[in-house]
């Protein structure tokens, strides 16, 4: 890597959320992080966002490898669709570079579990983005159930919901789409990182062909996982619903609600109930994606391991398989536990100024 205080990146896939918040961030990640490159099959989207960007290195995907071999890229962020994660995760270490990579880490656990391979054997690192891992009123959550202010926790419920377009990646089952995969995804991260362990067994139900949109991808899955300890956790994600972006965890003395909790341009408001009394706070808007590239940074700097690293990553594609076996089956399907080296914690969040309205070049937002 080069001696620089700052890492230089190059962003790989200019969809909606590169647009609306990956590209928008690194002016607020600018202590240790740098936009140093921008890499899309569209012509068009690299001429304007270059200029908007001052982005001197643009190119085509073929061009990844010798972008940052000739530009000194340290790192790429990777936002293509999920199914092409594997591919450009791999090309990427191979050639040197640091990935942060966007969620859901991969499709299968292959395709996870040679990301990770390839990434120790070409001694780079690996971090899948989970942006609420440093967002605030999700690690206050991790807080409060961590000093018992709600006794044991014994329930996650959650909903994730909104109107996908026609059209759209998300309802392609070739560029890995469909509600589970899309917004599930955060929900059981969430239920996870919440109750500070593995689910053992799942059971799902999924939804689709009930219009265009859900052809060929589940337009909702519902899922029950079990926990350790007795715990239950349960969640519906829907392409097809209005929406919603919410979690409850319950206790043996109270409860903890975020609603909304997975938005990333909305307030997050958290109800905090112990008893009869209600305890309610507002985390202002912030930019949600600087502070994991201003942490995958300083891990690069000082040779540390991310958080959340590619385990991290694995275990929820490995739930999220087991969650399609099961809607398959009609059966519960257990699950193998990953022990994870790490997961959110206090002291990790790192508020950042809101991102203002971005104009999108040939990106349109997903929801309608």
């Amino acid at each position: 890597m080069r001696e620089t205080r700052r890492v230089r990146y190059a962003v790989v896939g200019l969809g909606n959320i590169a647009q609306v918040a990956v590209l928008p961030a690194f002016a607020h990640a600018r202590k240790n992080s740098e936009l140093a490159a921008l890499i899309s099959s569209d012509s068009e989207k690299l001429a304007v966002l270059a200029k908007r960007y001052r982005v001197a290195v643009t190119g085509s995907y073929d061009d990844l490898e010798r972008i940052i071999a000739e530009h000194a890229i340290d790192a790429v962020y990777v936002a293509v669709p999920n199914s092409l994660h594997r591919e450009f995760t791999e090309r990427a270490a191979r050639a040197g570079a640091h990935v942060l990579c966007e969620k859901p880490m991969a499709m299968n656990e292959a395709d996870c579990d040679a990301m990770i391979r390839a990434a120790a054997e070409n001694d780079v690192k690996l971090m899948i983005a989970y942006r609420l891992h440093f967002e605030r009123a999700n690690v206050r959550a991790v807080e409060r159930i961590a000093e018992g202010r709600i006794g044991e926790p014994r329930i996650f419920s959650s909903v994730f919901s909104h109107q996908v377009k026609p059209g759209n990646i998300r309802t392609k089952r070739e560029a890995g789409g469909g509600a589970l995969f899309d917004l599930g995804i955060y929900c059981l991260n969430a239920a996870r990182y919440l109750f500070r362990d593995e689910p053992t067994d799942v059971y799902a139900e999924q939804v689709f062909g009930t219009d265009e949109r859900s052809e060929q991808v589940d337009e909702a899955t519902t899922a029950v996982l079990r926990f350790p300890g007795n715990r239950i956790a349960q969640f519906t994600a829907s392409q097809g619903a209005s929406d919603v972006s919410e979690f409850r965890v319950v206790g043996t003395k109270g409860n903890v609600e975020l609603d909304p909790a997975f938005d990333y341009v909305e307030e997050l408001e958290e109800t905090l109930t112990v008893g009869d009394r209600k305890k309610r706070r507002t985390e202002s808007k912030g930019d949600q994606f600087a502070p994991e590239i201003l942490h995958f940074s300083k891990c690069i700097l000082e040779d540390l391991e991310p958080e959340p690293s590619g385990w991290q990553g694995l275990a929820d594609v490995r739930i999220l398989n087991a969650l399609v076996a099961s809607a398959e089956s009609g059966r519960r399907v257990e699950v193998t536990p990953i022990a994870m080296p790490d997961r959110p914690r206090k002291g990790i969040t790192n508020k950042k100024p809101p991102v203002g309205r971005v104009r999108t070049v040939n990106a349109p937002s997903p929801s309608r």
